[in-house]
Formats: structure tokens, C-alpha cells, sequence
């Protein structure tokens, strides 16, 4: 059973991640063609609805948004901040 939970837990938070690098993405083509952009607080909900590694990754590989402090400190504390909660999620159920 706990093992089934863990596999669940990790196909939502890879598809979070997907979500939040998509959005990313999807913005920075929106930013190029000058057309309305994707709010940032959605960025954020996403980021920090498990989906830090794919902000981050989106960050570094698209450079998007790294001009915004916000989006430099923020990020990186919600994928630290979901690393801790799984390390901790872990070690309560295995």
C-alpha cells in the first residue's frame, strides 16, 4: 500500500512540474509575440503546487523570468521547501 502512495505522489508531482514548465513556456511565447500574458500568480500557484523543479528548470532553460527577484527566490525556496516535504514524506510512510 505505501508503496502504491508513493508512486501516485510521484506521478502527481512529475505532473506538476510538466504543468509548471508548460506554463512557463507557453508565457515566454506569448512575451515574444507580444500578445497577453499568462498572470504571474498562476506561475506561482503552479511553482508552488509541487511544481518547483519545473519553474526552476523553465528558469534556467528558457531564461524566463530571471529579471524578477521574486521568481529567482521564490522558485528555488518552493522546490526546496517540496524536497524537504518528500524527504519527510518518505521517511513517515517507508
Amino acid at each position: 500500500m505505501n508503496s502504491t502512495i508513493l508512486l501516485v505522489l510521484a506521478a502527481l508531482i512529475a505532473v506538476m512540474n510538466a504543468v509548471s514548465f508548460g506554463l512557463m513556456a507557453y508565457d515566454k511565447r506569448l512575451a515574444k509575440q507580444g500578445k497577453w500574458r499568462v498572470p504571474e500568480r498562476t506561475l506561482f500557484f503552479a511553482a508552488a503546487c509541487f511544481g518547483g523543479l519545473g519553474g526552476v528548470l523553465a528558469m534556467q532553460l528558457l531564461r524566463h523570468k530571471t529579471q524578477h527577484w521574486y521568481f529567482r527566490v521564490f522558485f528555488p525556496l518552493f522546490l526546496a521547501l517540496q524536497i524537504a516535504a518528500m524527504i519527510v514524506g518518505v521517511k513517515l510512510l517507508g
